[in-house]
């Protein structure tokens, strides 16, 4: 989903499973049930069948079902044409497919390794 092979799947919130309380894991979490709690880990996903209530801190984390709270992305956050995220979103990159809905603010932080001198200016003056 990522394009990053080297991340595997460590743990697994079933589709008849829920979990409440906090959850960290230095692999990938897939939530396909419902967690209400503080989520952090390397990637997150959420399944279309999964509802999350509370944080998410993630390198990156994709939406397919449902999230309520803030969510902290290092890098990327992707919400799919099925996806639904009520809350604030902190990242270096947002990407909401058509269908997908976003309920919030957006708050677009650098990923920590771009360095300033190297980001152009988004507006050009006219000539």
């Amino acid at each position: 989903m990522f394009g990053k092979k080297e991340n595997s799947l460590t743990t697994v919130i079933g589709a008849d499973s829920s979990f409440r309380g906090d959850l960290q894991s230095k692999g990938t979490i897939r939530v396909d049930g419902i967690c209400e709690g503080t989520i952090q880990a390397d990637w997150v996903i959420v399944g279309e069948a999964g509802y999350i209530k509370g944080e998410v801190t993630a390198r990156g984390i994709a939406v397919g079902g449902r999230t309520e709270g803030a969510i902290h992305a290092t890098e990327l956050v992707e919400i799919s044409p099925k996806g639904a995220v009520k809350g604030d979103i902190y990242a270096a990159k947002l990407s909401v497919a058509e269908g997908g809905a976003f309920e919030g603010r957006s708050f677009m932080e650098k990923a920590r390794d771009t360095d300033k001198k190297s980001v152009l200016p988004l507006i050009q003056p006219e000539k």
